[in-house]
């Protein structure tokens, strides 16, 4: 999952949205750097990470990737994974927009980033005033963020031409997502994530 998916899934939870977002930049036990519900937001992200990864689902799609791609097969399909939320976003969850949700996890994140560390930072410098989250439901974005990914990360170069094996599957990554992610949702209301 990226960071729409794990946004979402806490709010379902009523897990700390700035905890979720930012577990990709702690490293390590987190227990005495932040106060209890980011760290327990941070540890549900690691959770959700861990659960995505063994899905069956999760498995059959990293097998449609090509050789050359298969090996950031798991970053390429957490991206996707987002497409999906974003662009179903109003079957999801219909009861706020997209929009609406974005600034709401906003407001609980960025008066807390002088707390961060640096690289958390800097994304939330270009996250929302970019709107990418809203933007993820669009494919030509989706391609951008793994070229922009590659370029940033050169051993991650094997980004950019994944873009083909995604767009390859498209429906049957679809069909997989409404599979899986359904029930993460419930996990997730039910506080079992």
């Amino acid at each position: 999952m990226n960071f729409l998916a794990h946004l979402h899934l806490a709010s379902l939870a009523e897990s700390s949205l700035l905890g979720n977002l930012l577990a990709d930049f702690v490293r390590g036990n987190p227990d005495d750097s932040f106060s209890p519900d980011i760290v327990a937001g941070i540890y549900m992200h690691r959770r959700v990470d861990v659960l995505t990864d063994r899905l069956p689902e999760v498995t059959l799609a990293k097998a449609w990737f090509r050789p050359e791609t298969r090996r950031v097969a798991p970053i390429t399909l957490d991206v996707m994974w987002d497409h999906f939320v974003s662009r179903h976003w109003a079957k999801l969850n219909p009861d706020i927009e997209l929009g609406d949700f974005i600034a709401h996890a906003r407001s609980h994140i960025v008066p807390h980033l002088a707390d961060t560390p640096p690289r958390f930072i800097n994304l939330n410098n270009y996250l929302w005033d970019e709107r990418w989250m809203e933007r993820y439901s669009d494919m030509a974005f989706i391609a951008n963020v793994l070229n922009g990914m590659a370029s940033r990360r050169p051993r991650l170069d094997a980004l950019r031409a994944s873009w083909q094996d995604l767009d390859t599957h498209y429906e049957a990554l679809e069909a997989l997502f409404w599979q899986f992610y359904p029930r993460m949702m419930e996990q997730a209301a039910q506080k079992s994530l």
